[in-house]
């Protein structure tokens, strides 16, 4: 289940980001200017967001495998139509369908993942299925700039949507874990309890200055290389893609390793309960307190993580903008997304832990709506404007801006892990 969840995840990055990788070909044949050509991203995220709270509430209800079945056909399909459009309006709209496929995936399989990992390792599970993102992205520029310079951009989209047709079915085969009582359906009370827990509410706050970072970063970065270095779109995207898996995987699977160790450690410096033992302890709320506490714990080491790999990033991405030469650029951005993707395991994490069990797709749902909606919706239109009207260079400083936003929005406060006097059981 681990291995063709994360297949799947690999193939939906591709999709994602070949368009990343042709966008210059694409602008310059449609006659497009740099916004309209960011507006390629923000109409795929409207499809995404919009859609993700919908798949999101029938996963706490409904058989998972098949939902994501057709999430999958729907964005293969659609990502297999970009190749065949001749206009602006067309191709806007297949991205915005395959917005909508994505939605339906993303939702639900960390879900299905968190049921089946033991608790021990649900950090090195998640950083598996993660890693799929950085590597998935990087073969989107590989495979992307590489069907381009041979056959012409058309064919790069071809190419990335055949597959997943392919493997769609294979998810009707997983045998779908158990996730205890079913709730009635309650829309309004559960966006109510899910945005009252203040560590979930914080986290996707700062996941938003951070997607708005990452989504900017991964949309233009090629063709900030071809405008700026005027370095041959092919090898633009085979450059940055490579150091895109090798700096991805190696954060993606520390931050993973990292946020179980971090976890336990933090954890250990809990004193025990002095009421444990006494009379109705297990069914007490003293019990229960406790293990809220705990996992208060938990979710304030996984944040800190994440805040480290922002502050750690945002230097680096402003050298890497500022940078007189190409090897500046590709030297600091290595370094860059290896910090950035240390998030990527522990920000997914702190979303499952920090809210009830049975709105844990509810909450991937809705984070995802969030961080769509207030941060890569915008911001490659945005970071296209400034391109239109400022040198690229200073244009993509709007990247290090935000992922030091997200730092310190991250960064754990005291009081979030404070444990209120213990009561005695009765």
């Amino acid at each position: 289940m681990l291995a063709l969840l994360t297949a799947l995840n690999l193939l939906n990055f591709v999709d994602r980001y070949v368009l990343a990788a042709v966008l210059p070909k694409v602008r310059d044949e449609l006659h497009l200017t740099n916004f309209v050509s960011g507006l390629m991203a923000t109409v795929f995220l409207a499809g995404y967001f919009l859609t993700s709270p919908v798949f999101g509430y029938l996963g706490d209800r409904m058989r998972r495998t098949a939902l994501i079945t057709f999430g999958i056909a729907v964005w293969s399909i659609a990502t297999f139509a970009s190749g065949l459009v001749h206009g602006a309006g067309t191709m806007l709209l297949c991205r915005a369908i395959v917005g909508v496929g994505e939605a339906s995936f993303t939702s639900i399989a960390p879900t299905i993942l968190d049921d089946v990992a033991p608790k021990d390792k649900k950090g090195k599970y998640l950083a598996i299925f993660f890693v799929a993102q950085p590597i998935g992205a990087a073969l989107g520029y590989l495979v992307g700039g590489a069907i381009e310079h041979a056959y012409g951009w058309r064919y790069s989209f071809f190419l990335a949507g055949g597959p997943g047709l392919l493997l769609a079915l294979s998810c009707l085969l997983i045998a779908e874990p158990e996730r205890g009582e079913r709730e009635k359906p309650d829309v309004l009370g559960s966006l109510k309890q899910l945005w009252a827990s203040v560590q979930f509410r914080r986290a996707v706050i700062g996941y938003c200055a951070y997607t708005a970072a990452i989504g900017s970063f991964s949309f233009w970065a090629p063709t900030f290389l071809s405008d700026t270095f005027h370095i041959e779109l092919s090898k633009a995207n085979f450059r940055f893609g490579l150091l895109t898996v090798v700096g991805g995987a190696i954060g993606t699977f520390v931050g993973g390793a990292l946020s179980d160790r971090m976890q336990k450690k933090a954890v250990a410096g809990i004193p025990k309960d002095p009421l444990e033992g006494e009379v109705g302890y297990r069914e007490s709320a003293a019990k229960a307190e406790t293990e809220s506490h705990v996992t208060r714990t938990e979710v304030q080491a996984l944040l800190k993580l994440c805040a480290i790999g922002s502050l750690i990033g945002a230097p680096l991405a402003a050298f890497c903008f500022l940078s007189p030469t190409a090897n500046g650029f590709f030297g600091g951005a290595l370094f860059c997304e290896t910090a950035l993707f240390l998030s990527t395991s522990p920000i997914n994490a702190v979303i499952l832990k920090s809210v009830p069990h049975h709105l844990r797709a509810s909450a991937m749902a809705l984070s995802i709506f969030s961080i769509h909606l207030f941060g890569d919706l915008w911001s490659p239109p945005f970071v296209g404007v400034l391109s239109d009207h400022f040198p690229p260079r200073y244009a993509m400083l709007f990247v290090a801006f935000a992922i030091g936003v997200s730092g310190f929005l991250w960064w754990p406060r005291a009081s979030e892990g404070a444990k209120p006097e213990p009561k005695r059981a009765t």
